[in-house]
């Protein structure tokens, strides 16, 4: 049975930069932070033409880029230290980066949390893409796991389906390479919004990370994936946007999700 929005679990969203919002925190408060932040492209981000459906949304474009890959660290490192104070004590930290600033975010979280906090270097791999004829074509993300206290932080193993032919039909433990689609063109739950995640992909990372009932925050919530698969998943969910066509996504999908109307 799918999981439904639990009536007693309202989501909180408000339209402000991720530094602001996280000196507003009360201290102790969140469970899991994930953070989808610009991956600092060099390149404007905007929704391909034609990609919203059905009047879904407008274009949510943004300017991603930074002077330096040092000023996007420094970027960065500013606003996870501001929200170290809201983070419980046996909280999750998921850091979601590119090829491009991978190894930097790395090291920023070894610095921020210790070397003894990284749990995982998660995969995610998509498929979908162009490929080049100069080198291996890029089809992951990678997703940096960290826990604030190595002996305290919620996981729940994630199940997958087993693809051998002798357990088909199983289901066994995720790796930590992730093989989750991207979203398609004809995707029902396709926004139009330029960076937007499969719901798929952060409702696994919900369930494995975040205990139910637990806050969920996203300070960088773009299309609302995050806050409407911890909706589902029966977390709070808590986030915060600088774009109000980033905000007006995220509360138009998470009115949308279906009310639990029995235990």
């Amino acid at each position: 049975m799918t999981p439904v929005r639990d009536l007693a679990v309202e989501p909180r969203l408000v339209r402000a930069d991720w530094l602001a919002f996280a000196a507003a925190l009360p201290p102790s408060s969140v469970d899991l932070l994930y953070v989808d932040p610009p991956f600092n492209t060099g390149a404007a981000k905007r929704s391909p033409p034609g990609a919203a459906q059905a009047g879904r949304t407008a274009d949510g474009a943004y300017a991603d880029r930074w002077p330096s890959t040092g000023a996007w660290v420094a970027w960065l490192r500013e606003r996870l230290r501001a929200t170290i104070p809201a983070l419980k004590r046996s909280a999750s930290v998921l850091l979601h980066v590119d090829w491009r600033t991978c190894h930097h975010a790395r090291l920023l979280l070894d610095d921020l949390f210790g070397p003894a906090s990284f749990v995982n270097h998660l995969v995610w791999s998509y498929g979908l893409g162009g490929s080049s004829p100069r080198r291996f074509a890029r089809k992951h993300d990678d997703i940096l796991f960290y826990a604030l206290d190595p002996r305290r932080y919620y996981f729940d193993p994630p199940r997958v389906p087993a693809t051998s032919r002798r357990l088909a039909g199983a289901h066994k433990k995720a790796t930590d390479v992730l093989d989750i689609p991207a979203i398609n063109n004809m995707a029902l739950e396709r926004t139009g919004y330029p960076t937007q995640k499969p719901l798929e992909l952060l409702r696994l990372l919900v369930r494995a990370c975040a205990p139910p009932g637990g806050t969920v925050l996203d300070p960088c919530c773009g299309s609302g994936t995050t806050l409407l698969a911890a909706l589902i998943e029966g977390r709070a969910p808590l986030g915060c946007d600088v774009s109000p066509v980033a905000i007006r996504t995220s509360r138009t999908r998470l009115a949308a999700a279906p009310p639990r109307t029995s235990p």
